[in-house]
């Protein structure tokens, strides 16, 4: 299976942290009627993903949110404590849901889930994309170690096309 658009995203848990503690959520809930945009990445303090994949979607998320956006999401392989560490970390946390995805059950079930060897072992693919409503609209896949089409520009410039 690979995550394309028309994709039904499947039921998999996924936790996040907040003041109250650690949260289990299903991605069926999650997804229902909303429109959200989700990249996904190797890890949360990773230096691609600190450096510059987080920082875009900070960057752009008023003119996300203008363009009909209810949600922005991170999926990551890490669990919740580190997930909100890393928000904390980059200003993240009033603007980006932080997915931890620490059992790899939503990764997956989209198909982007890959083995990165000894060090960081399997992760999440480096993409994004776009659902409504549970539904996958559009996918903008890296290829392995490349950083070119899952930015928030990338994806803002499809929302508003």
């Amino acid at each position: 299976m690979s995550l394309e658009a028309g994709f039904t995203i499947p039921s998999a848990m996924f936790y996040t942290k907040d003041d109250d503690g650690i949260n289990a959520n299903d991605t069926v809930e999650y997804f229902a009627g909303r429109k959200i945009v989700v990249f996904a990445l190797p890890g949360a303090f990773t230096p691609t993903c600190s450096a510059r994949h987080l920082p875009t979607y900070i960057e752009h998320h008023d003119a996300l949110k203008a363009a009909g956006v209810d949600a922005i999401a991170c999926l990551a392989v890490n669990d919740a404590h580190v997930m909100h560490a890393w928000a904390m970390a980059e200003g993240a946390s009033d603007k980006i849901d932080m997915l931890a995805d620490s059992t790899t059950a939503v990764s997956a079930a989209l198909g982007i889930l890959f083995d990165m060897g000894g060090i960081l072992g399997k992760r999440a693919t480096r993409c994004a994309f776009i659902v409504e409503d549970g539904v996958v609209g559009h996918v903008f896949m890296e290829e392995v170690g490349a950083f070119e089409v899952s930015d928030a520009g990338t994806v803002l410039a499809a929302l508003t096309a």
